[in-house]
């Protein structure tokens, strides 16, 4: 490379040219935005419609997926639970409705005849109104549990302590609260030992459990409380919605033990060989099964209405750059004249292009970030930073695409008929 007698190095003049005409480029490019400022917002519309989409598709599926992840370890790993109702959602409601209810003393059987089970517990769960003075918690989920149940849960005590199995079987009046009932509640003050009423008796508060979150972005994990089963059953009683949690040490355990509970709960239902399983086996794969299928449809609908606006607005664009090329006919001439370069004409109109689509693009990035606000209040979405960089690119290959042929007929212009136009 040559360099001048200070040593700095000499660009070579067409490097020179190109920097300069993509300088006067951009320049000429936002003038012409600037002077017609209602035209390119609409021209920008469509583009601004569809970043705006893909942008808060791609964030209410970033957030499905974190809050997905921590919903899964709110339901424990390596765990089946053993209910009347399966989760999927296909069985034929009235076929699982005559079903027979689950019994608390299948805790019992499965647990002293598993080889594969480090852990069974029993469950049963309902909304309730919870007060404390003159404060009153609306809709708390009411769990009934065995001691064990944060075992199965991989639940944690935050503070004070889980009731014992000795509570548990003489149904002690005694509750651990979450974090969100805990506030509801009483507020800055601590909850241990303070009495709360619940079905008309009193309990009283010897546990808070660790904050957990939302679950899958929609329900309060932490607006809950754990009462001894048979607590429970003394005020609401056991006739229905039992649910038996079977936890693994392992993934390995997991897998084989899965079926020997299926084979424990056919013997313990009497079935015959022939009959099918009256109970359902869940696990908390199953809603992994739901999520995808629920992403699949929204990547669909929502790509497909942005493909849509993508190609009305580059569309748009194009139709705009023809104008704008019409009207500057005499301009072109000029530059022409003078000694500007196809490629500099080309260039110009390019950028021009790509501008209206990159504008729009930061207009559409700005509305999803504010979107993503506040759907992340009601259910759950976090902008993936990542898709900004892919937007942008969007939007420049958008401008590129559409865009080229108005420049290319600017750029392929004859000189002396454009100076002939009026």
């Amino acid at each position: 490379m040559n360099v001048t007698r200070t040593g700095r190095p000499i660009i070579p003049n067409y490097i020179m040219r190109f920097l300069n005409s993509l300088i006067e480029g951009i320049k000429i490019a936002f003038q012409a935005l600037s002077i017609n400022k209602l035209r390119s917002f609409l021209t920008a519309l469509c583009i601004i419609i569809g970043i705006t989409m893909v942008t808060i598709v791609d964030a209410v599926t970033t957030g499905m997926d974190e809050s997905f992840d921590n919903s899964m370890a709110m339901l424990g790993t390596n765990v089946v639970y053993v209910e009347k109702w399966p989760w999927d959602g296909n069985a034929k409601w009235w076929e699982i409705a005559n079903r027979k209810e689950m019994q608390i003393d299948y805790v019992d059987f499965i647990g002293s005849r598993s080889r594969y089970a480090s852990t069974v517990s029993a469950s049963a769960n309902r909304n309730v109104n919870i007060r404390y003075k003159d404060k009153n918690a609306e809709r708390v989920q009411m769990s009934g549990t065995t001691s064990n149940h944060l075992e199965i849960q991989g639940l944690n005590i935050a503070s004070g302590r889980m009731y014992t199995e000795e509570e548990t079987r003489t149904g002690t009046k005694v509750v651990v609260i979450g974090e969100s009932l805990r506030e509801a509640l009483f507020e800055e003050a601590s909850a241990l030992g303070k009495q709360i009423r619940i079905g008309g008796q009193k309990f009283t508060v010897i546990g808070v459990l660790e904050k957990q979150g939302s679950f899958l972005g929609i329900g309060d994990a932490d607006n809950v409380a754990l009462m001894p089963i048979f607590a429970y059953s003394q005020i609401y009683g056991l006739r229905w919605g039992i649910q038996i949690g079977v936890k693994f040490p392992d993934e390995a355990a997991f897998e084989e033990g899965q079926y020997e509970v299926e084979g424990l709960m056919r013997q313990v239902r009497q079935l015959e060989a022939t009959e099918d399983n009256d109970f359902a086996i869940n696990k908390p794969q199953a809603f992994e099964e739901q999520l995808a299928a629920f992403k699949g449809g929204l990547y669909t609908v929502g790509f497909g209405l942005v493909f849509l606006s993508l190609l009305i607005g580059g569309i748009g664009v194009m139709n705009i750059m023809f104008v704008s090329v019409r009207e500057r006919t005499k301009e072109i001439g000029i530059r022409k004249a003078v000694g500007a370069k196809s490629w500099e004409i080309l260039s110009q109109f390019l950028i021009e292009a790509v501008a209206i689509c990159v504008a729009g693009g930061v207009a559409g990035v700005m509305l999803a970030g504010i979107a993503t606000f506040f759907i992340d209040k009601v259910f759950t979405a976090q902008m993936n930073f990542s898709v900004i960089a892919v937007a942008f690119m969007i939007c420049t290959f958008v401008g590129l695409l559409f865009g080229f042929i108005p420049a290319f007929k600017a750029a392929k212009s004859d000189p002396i008929e454009s100076l002939r136009f009026e």
